[in-house]
Formats: structure tokens, sequence, C-alpha cells
């Protein structure tokens, strides 16, 4: 089913939309079957698994770190991650700069931009967002690169709710990314709510349970 699947959802949404499929708890047998439907881009949380699937298999997948990020972690993914997703303080993006730096890379992230009032998510207020990239400190950085700008609605049924939440988060990646052209990815977008992100602006999407099936504990 996992063909089937991949294969639905891309015949569901535009060219410019980059799917990326989140493999957290999933076997390498699983992530093997899309990537021999031609998928590359996989997701994980932890990063002890990633580490893991990155030894274990083909070295041409790209790896996203999906989860929040934690500023101790970031030496074990800076060798081969390809997009940090989530980050949501200037003190990781310093450690990020710093761990490039080791690596010889440039490492690239998402600023994770809160939308919802849910206590479980996390993220930084849009301001902030602006003082870091617009800042000096920043600017003078040649390890890291910041991309764009994530974001997670609020976990509810009501579609206007969500729908204002990606409405304002687009607001606020278009203010940035006209004074700032390195902005170009707006991560939005779930199993549950991918269709809405989409309508609202986003171009890069994280779906797990619909590729995968439901996730294993």
């Amino acid at each position: 089913m996992i063909d089937k699947n991949i294969n639905k959802i891309r015949s569901d949404i535009p060219n410019y939309v980059e799917l990326i499929a989140i493999s957290k708890t999933k076997p390498n047998e699983d992530i093997m079957k899309a990537y021999m439907n031609g998928h590359r881009s996989f997701g994980e949380n932890k990063i002890q698994e990633m580490s893991i699937k990155f030894e274990e298999l083909p070295k041409d997948i790209i790896w996203h770190m999906v989860g929040h990020v934690q500023s101790n972690k970031i030496k074990y993914m800076a060798p081969y991650v390809n997009l940090i997703h989530g980050v949501d303080s200037f003190k990781s993006i310093k450690i990020i700069n710093k761990e490039g730096q080791k690596n010889n890379r440039i490492l690239n992230c998402l600023l994770q931009l809160k939308i919802s009032e849910e206590d479980s998510k996390f993220g930084l207020e849009a301001n902030s967002i602006k003082k870091i990239i617009f800042s000096d400190e920043y600017d003078q950085m040649k390890n890291v690169k910041i991309r764009g700008i994530m974001a997670m609605a609020t976990n509810t049924k009501n579609k206007d709710i969500i729908r204002n939440e990606f409405i304002y988060a687009k607001h606020i990646f278009d203010e940035i990314s006209a004074i700032d052209n390195n902005l170009e990815i707006l991560s939005m977008g779930m199993s549950n709510d991918y269709h809405i992100a989409i309508e609202c602006g986003s171009n890069m999407i994280r779906l797990g349970s619909l590729i995968f099936g439901e996730r294993n504990y």
C-alpha cells in the first residue's frame, strides 16, 4: 500500500509542493518501499533513530530532522542532515553554525513560528524570528542558512481555526521573504490538514500516517 499511498498523494498535490515522508518509528523495509518508488526525502524526530537509518540505508536519501531540536543533539546530525525543522531559539542557530563549521558544511534550517495557542506546540513569535533573521550576528554566520519557516496548526477539527493560523504564517513568511530572498520554504501541513496548508501557501508538507499507516509505538 505504501506505493499506492505515495502515488495518490503525488497526484493530489501541486508539483511545487515538496513531500517529506515522516518515517519515525517505521522499519527500514517500509522506507525502502517508498525509496524504490522514487521517493527520497524522509523525516525523523529522534536523532538516534535517524542516525541508525542513515548508516543502514542508501546514501542518496535526504534526511530531515522534524522533531523539536535539542541543542545538545545537533552535533550528531550535523555530518549528514539536509534540513533541520523546528528551530526555535537563537542559541540553536549558533550551535548549528558551530557544528556546520566543524563538518565543513552549510546546515540548512527552518525557524518554527508559533501559530497555535496549544502549550504542546513549540515556536517563536514573529518578532523574534525577524530579530534573528535580520540580526548582524546571524548575517556573519557562514555555516548555517535559514531557508524558511515551519508552523504547526492547532490539533482541532475546526477548519476555520486551522485556516486562520496557516494564513497568518503565510503572511509572516511573505513579509520576511520580501526582504530576505533566502527564505524559500514554508513548511506547514500534516496528514490531517495538508490540503488547507497548501491552499494557504505551503510548499512543503510532512506526511506520515497517510503514507506508512499508523505510527508504531
